[in-house]
Parts: structure tokens; C-alpha cells; sequence
């Protein structure tokens, strides 16, 4: 029988070849996927004896990898996907090799400990306060999920109802006011805290779709004493577009009501001394949700929670059990703070990064990329047909021309391979979103995408003018 140590060494090795591999390819492979689902022989029955390690490897990377999109190419501009930068992939494998539950102190200490320094660094760059508590999650749906659940202990608290022991039956219903073109995510959040989707009143939004302070004063005065927790988004999904945030909390505060913050990527500008004026005011909020493996470009999955008052997170979180092993030290508790009990150790690869990039390295990834963002949308608009319809951080809002021309250059471009944008439906329009989020994106990468987009453009026109084609 083989020495099991030397067996595993061989099989990581061979994983960090092929993974070595793939990052190699990034910069010049196709950026969409070779095959779709329907195309792929992914062995799809479940052997009935033992299959060696190396051959489970060897077959998965020959079956699955043509259909990967690379995903975290400097040309992928869909969806804004991040990419994942080295040090922070090299400590997920070494989360994964260390295979340590990071529910309790008890369980790990070393690794809590990093999960607590990550923590408090991500407070320092954000600019968030210090006294804050925060959650390591899946992403920002369960970091609204995590933040809601303590602003509805609060706002349930202060109207006389304990929700944690009660439920939501017999509450008062609480009212949550947002922008009318917030992600859906914080719809999502609502239906899975109870509070249910039709307790979001929509509010009226700008010509950039960010929330109208107006609107909501409006609002506020016609709360009838009603719990009120008030939903901000620091970067609009398709436009990039800012609430203005230091409004929304004056006037949500003077009538007594929650401030939570969806800055998935946009609370990520507050690192920038160049770009954090645009979120001028989001410290006073009262809780904020956002992603890592966005804009930091961590690996999958990363989101972190943050919420000012800790009281609140903690007893909308915290549970406790006899055999569960309270910290004497006054160490952190992440059960105290996370929906989950067994999780892994999602802080150490953002521990990982924030060490490798320092304050100053977080500063100038922010700024390159909106650098290259602000590349599009003034270079865009030279070329014909192309028309920049919204353009805020990192993201550039794009329509050629007409429905028609815009889907068709959509589908050309992406079936080219030089870049990766991905669609969106906007005041009514069909239109391109380019999302600028990764670590390796350069000026050269914007030109080689524009020209791209300009000869998908030319030949979707072509195409959509020759008789008996179109719309």
C-alpha cells in the first residue's frame, strides 16, 4: 500500500500544475466558455467501486474545464466578478489542506485569531468604526441576510417585542424603504428574515438610479411610528450610482430608523483617499454588507457583515449549548456573530490579501480599476453606434445603436473570446454592462475590449440590416 502522506503530496502537486496552468493561460485564452452545459461528458454515473485520486483529477480538469469561462481573466467584465489574486487563493488551499471547523475559538484558535485581525483590518479600510462587529458569510446576500437580522432585532426591540423569542407573530409589522432600483438580493434578504418583500416601499430614484433623498423624507414623515429599517445601495448594479448616503442618514436617524448599506462593491471606494468621497457619509450608517471577492478579489465565496451595534448582531446571531466551549480570554466567538455553525475559514484569505496588498495596495487596485472603467466610457462613445448611457466607479453602462444591434454585439463579442461583458435591460433598454473588477485589468486590456466591441458592433449592424433579419 502506497505511503498515504507521499500519495496526497503527489495528488496536490499535480492540482497545483494544472492550477499553475490555468492562471498562465488567463491573460490570453478565449474568456467565455468552449462548450455549454448541454455539450460537456462529465461522467455522469456514479461508479459502483473506488477510483484513484490522480484519475478523479485528471478526468474532472479534461472534463469540466471546457466549460469554465475564464472567469477571472482581465478582459471578464461580466457581472462583476473579481478576480482572485495569489496570496488569497494560496491561503484558501491551505484552509482547505488545514480542514479546521471555524464555528468556535475552541475548535481552532489559530485560525479565529486571523478571522479577528482580518476583521478589524477591514474596518480600517473601509473606514467603518472600530467598534463594530463583523461576520465572514457566503457573499452579500447573506451579509444583508445577517445585518437585517440584527436591525430587525433592534427596530422589533425598541418597539417592545422580542423576536428571537417570539417570532415575527404578534410583531409589529416593520416597513423597509428603498431605492427603486435596489439589488435583489435585499428583496431576497427580506423573504428570508420573514419580513417579506411587501414590506419594502420602492422609492423614486435620480436619472443615475440612485435613491432621491426627497423621496425618502417624504416617506419617513408618513411612517406612522411604524419599525423602519432604511436600505441604501453604495453602487447602483448597472450604473455604478451612489444614494446619497450622509442624507439618508440625517433623515432616517431624526425619525429613528435603521441605515443599513448594500455596498457589495461600491463601499470598497471608501479605501481609495482619491475615490471616498463618493461615499461621504457611509460610516454613519447603521450596519453595511459587501463582498470580497469582488473588488478585493479573494477567492469564492467572500462576504463580509459589519453592524454598529454589536448588541444586536450578537443576539440576532449568538446561541449557546452546553458542550459548546465558551472563550474565557474574552476571545471573539464567531458563532456569536455568523448564521452558521460549521463553516470554514473565509476570513484567512482576506486576511491574506489585505497583508500582501497593504492599505496602499487595496488604494491603488481601487483606483486602477476605476481608471480603466473611466477608460471605456471616454473612449467608447468615439466609436460608432456606441453611446455610454451611465458610467460611476467601476462600472459602464453601454447601448448600440438600438435593441436589436445592442443584443447582437452583445452575443458577437462574447462569442469572440477577446472580452467578456454581460447584458442588462435598463429604463426599458437592452444594453451592455462592463463591469471593471479584476486585479490584472490594464489600459491594454480596455483598448484590445473596445476594438472588439466595435467589430461585433459592425457586423451585428451588417447583420441586422440584411433583408429578412431582425427585429
Amino acid at each position: 500500500m502506497p505511503d498515504a502522506a507521499t500519495d496526497v503530496r503527489a495528488l496536490l502537486h499535480r492540482v497545483a500544475d494544472e492550477a499553475g496552468d490555468w492562471f498562465a493561460a488567463l491573460p490570453d485564452r478565449p474568456v467565455g466558455p468552449e462548450h455549454g452545459q448541454e455539450d460537456l461528458a462529465i461522467a455522469a454515473t456514479l461508479p459502483e467501486h473506488p477510483t484513484a485520486a490522480h484519475d478523479v483529477i485528471a478526468d474532472l480538469v479534461a472534463e469540466a474545464s471546457p466549460g469554465l469561462p475564464a472567469m477571472g481573466s482581465p478582459r471578464y467584465f461580466g457581472f462583476v466578478v473579481g478576480g482572485a489574486q495569489p496570496a488569497g487563493v494560496a491561503a484558501d488551499w491551505l484552509v482547505s489542506a488545514w480542514d479546521q471547523n471555524t464555528g468556535l475559538v475552541a475548535l481552532t484558535p489559530g485560525l479565529t485569531a486571523v478571522e479577528a485581525i482580518a476583521g478589524r483590518w477591514i474596518l480600517d479600510v473601509l473606514r467603518l468604526p472600530a467598534d463594530a462587529s463583523f461576520a465572514f458569510v457566503t457573499g452579500c446576500q447573506m451579509a444583508h441576510v445577517t445585518a437585517l437580522a440584527a436591525a430587525r432585532h433592534r427596530v422589533l426591540s425598541d418597539a417592545g417585542h422580542d423576536v428571537e423569542r417570539d417570532g415575527l407573530a404578534g410583531a409589529p409589522p416593520i416597513r423597509v424603504l428603498a431605492g427603486g432600483e435596489r439589488h435583489v438580493t435585499v428583496d431576497r434578504a427580506l423573504r428570508f428574515l420573514g419580513i417579506g418583500s411587501a414590506a419594502l416601499v420602492p422609492l423614486e430614484v435620480d436619472e443615475r438610479g440612485a435613491m432621491r433623498a426627497d423621496a425618502l423624507r417624504a416617506a419617513l414623515d408618513d411612517g406612522d411610528g411604524r419599525p423602519t429599517i432604511v436600505a441604501a445601495q453604495v453602487g447602483n448594479v448597472n450604473t455604478g450610482a451612489i444614494d446619497p448616503v450622509a442624507e439618508i442618514c440625517d433623515a432616517a436617524h431624526a425619525a429613528g430608523a435603521w441605515v443599513h448599506v448594500d455596498g457589495a462593491f461600491g463601499l470598497w471606494a471608501a479605501a481609495s483617499p482619491t475615490h471616498r468621497h463618493l461615499v461621504a457619509g457611509v460610516e454613519q450608517a447603521d450596519s453595511w454588507a459587501t463582498d470580497a471577492h469582488k473588488w478585493l478579489n479573494v477567492p469564492y465565496d467572500s462576504g463580509i457583515a459589519v453592524v454598529r451595534d454589536a448588541s444586536a448582531h450578537r443576539a440576532a446571531m449568538s446561541v449557546t449549548a452546553a458542550y459548546l466551549v465558551q472563550p474565557q480570554d474574552g476571545a471573539r466567538e464567531p458563532l456569536d456573530w455568523t448564521p452558521e455553525f460549521s463553516r470554514r475559514a473565509r476570513g484567512v484569505p482576506v486576511y491574506a490579501t489585505l497583508r500582501a496588498l497593504g492599505r496602499s495596495g487595496v488604494a491603488d487596485l481601487v483606483d486602477r480599476l476605476c481608471a480603466c472603467a473611466a477608460r471605456f466610457a471616454e473612449r467608447l462613445p468615439e466609436v460608432e453606434g456606441f453611446a455610454v448611457l451611465a458610467h460611476e466607479v467601476n462600472q459602464v453602462l453601454v447601448r448600440v445603436d438600438d435593441d436589436a444591434v445592442t443584443a447582437a454585439t452583445l452575443a458577437g463579442v462574447q462569442a469572440d473570446g477577446t472580452c467578456w461583458p454581460t447584458g442588462t435591460t435598463w429604463r426599458g433598454g437592452t444594453c451592455i454592462r462592463l463591469s471593471v473588477s479584476n486585479w490584472q485589468t490594464t489600459p491594454e486590456d480596455v483598448d484590445r475590449s473596445i476594438d472588439a466591441l466595435a467589430r461585433a458592433a459592425r457586423e451585428a449592424r451588417a447583420h441586422t440590416a440584411a433583408p429578412g433579419v431582425g427585429v
